[in-house]
């Protein structure tokens, strides 16, 4: 009927964020390097020209334009700034030990950065945050759909809101490190395509209708200032490579991580997010699938869903008939689930046999009256819902709920089988199941395995390897043999749409079914 302003109860706590994970051993050889030298004095009767000093003194045909421009005449002691034999910068002084980049994972939920020292490849800050594109939508879908409908200004938008996000977090390292923006020189960015799209201000309305085709896959090597990161304004920006619109960066940086181009066993690798993707080596063969697990596994779209903040329940055992909690936070009332929470429920009820195979929650007056379920399950209206927590603030899950968790797993392993098809091995093939990204962290395998989101004999089997996609962009940003090979890996994963494979229909229906 007219203006209407709507107030959040709940302010947005402190989140859990991973920014940690298994790095492999690999040799430095960063794109990035430092020269000391010295320059000329310039006399009356000799009036070499700056440009000229410097040419004479590095054996260069000429400086590129930009450098030249960025700086002031002065003789003594200078440092050239090197991208691979290119020179990016001239400082005045001796600055060959301030030289460093920031290796950043931009993935749909979370923002995860690494303030890296490139002499000696230490990550000396890590930074994190919520995506704020999240106002946008919450998951790539809705946020392509926004894009769809307000065309030009949409992609300005959601550039803008990363872009923003980056300055901020690079701003607040340098700070804290007494170090001057100017001295990073690099960035280097994983992410899954979509994001790589808004992050270059390319529009992402073709990875949202059939048949899914991006703009880009390739890596991009481009200014960082020509998107407006605020860096050296010379400084460079490497966007990692993807596969498909499912498959991006993030997932090829992983898979490099977890070195499944270079092996001689049968390994899964899986991320679990609001996608699920997935990357089986089949002794070096690789094959890729990306499932629509939606956005349950994050707490959204559940009854008392939130994101892994303060207060949210991450574990729940069920144990002498009672309920026990584990909440993130030091002793902060819980408020809710987080996605490794309600997975944790969900385990706790199969155990006990509150939830049945199809999914559905036990009649209350099919138990007997002395049984300790009764006090737990609770009719509204014609729903079943399980109480986790009474009293004012109460928290419970619902049949809804379960269903949602449901899809969300029968998608994950409807593609987890449809690979081992494809591939023509068994699950006893298996020898190694890698768990990567920030969901997947904190979920015990039991969590995983009872739920159904991975078959039961792959528990001894499961690793867990932490944040790969920022860990693969920082791989990238300290060799220029690692991006060469992250390339070559990126054009050798198939990509296999599930919808399209024979038979993705029944399979889905029976990864539906709890074990």
């Amino acid at each position: 009927e007219g203006d209407l302003v709507v107030e959040t109860l709940q302010k947005e706590g402190k989140h859990k964020i991973l920014t940690t994970g298994y790095t492999p051993k690999f040799d430095f050889n960063p794109s990035i390097s430092k020269k000391l030298f010295h320059i000329e004095k310039p006399t009356l009767e000799n009036q070499i020209s700056f440009e000229d000093a410097i040419l004479k003194n590095l054996s260069l045909d000429e400086v590129d334009f930009d450098v030249l421009k960025m700086i002031e005449p002065f003789d003594g002691v200078a440092t050239v700034v090197f991208d691979k034999d290119k020179i990016i910068a001239i400082e005045k002084g001796n600055t060959v030990d301030d030289i460093y980049g920031l290796a950043i994972d931009i993935g749909t939920t979370t923002v995860a950065a690494d303030l890296v020292e490139i002499n000696s490849g230490k990550a000396i800050l890590s930074s994190s945050d919520i995506n704020p594109q999240k106002k946008f939508g919450l998951d790539v879908l809705t946020r392509i759909t926004y894009a769809l409908e307000n065309e030009e200004q949409a992609v300005k938008n959601l550039q803008h809101e990363i872009v923003n996000l980056i300055n901020k977090m690079t701003f607040e390292m340098c700070t804290s490190a007494n170090i001057s923006k100017e001295h990073i020189y690099e960035v280097s960015v994983a992410a899954n395509t979509t994001m790589l799209h808004f992050l270059l201000g390319i529009k992402a309305n073709s990875i949202g209708k059939s048949p899914y085709a991006p703009a880009f896959v390739k890596s991009k090597y481009i200014k960082a200032s020509s998107i407006g990161i605020n860096i050296n304004s010379n400084g460079k920006l490497y966007c990692l490579p993807g596969v498909s619109s499912y498959i991006g960066s993030d997932i090829v940086a992983g898979a490099y991580v977890a070195k499944l181009h270079k092996t001689k066993e049968n390994i899964l690798f899986i991320d679990i997010g609001t996608n699920g993707e997935i990357v089986l080596s089949n002794k070096g063969k690789l094959l890729s699938c990306s499932c629509a697990a939606g956005p349950a596994l994050e707490g959204m779209n559940i009854s008392c869903g939130m994101r892994a903040s303060s207060g949210a329940i991450e574990d729940i055992e069920i144990k002498n008939e009672k309920i026990l909690l584990k909440v993130i936070g030091e002793e902060v009332e819980a408020k809710g689930f987080c996605g490794s929470g309600i997975l944790a429920v969900l385990r706790e009820l199969l155990k006990e046999g509150i939830v049945k195979k199809d999914g559905s929650l036990i009649k209350k007056e099919k138990l007997e009256e002395r049984d300790y379920r009764q006090k737990f399950i609770r009719l509204n209206g014609k729903k079943r819902e399980f109480i986790v927590r009474e009293g004012e603030n109460e928290i419970y899950i619902t049949q809804s709920d379960i269903r949602q968790v449901q899809l969300a797993k029968g998608a994950i392993l409807s593609g987890f089988y449809a690979l081992l098809k494809k591939a023509d091995i068994n699950m006893e093939d298996l020898d190694q199941v890698v768990i990567a990204g920030q969901f997947g962290s904190h979920l015990p395998a039991e969590s995983l395995t009872i739920t159904g989101i991975l078959p039961k004999g792959v528990n001894e089997k499961i690793i867990y390897i932490g944040n790969s996609s920022k860990t693969g962009a920082y791989m990238a940003l300290m060799s220029e043999v690692v991006k060469k090979e992250l390339e070559e890996i990126a054009k050798n994963i198939e990509y296999m749409e599930l919808g399209a494979s024979q038979g993705y229909e029944r399979l889905f229906a029976n990864c539906l079914l709890f074990e």
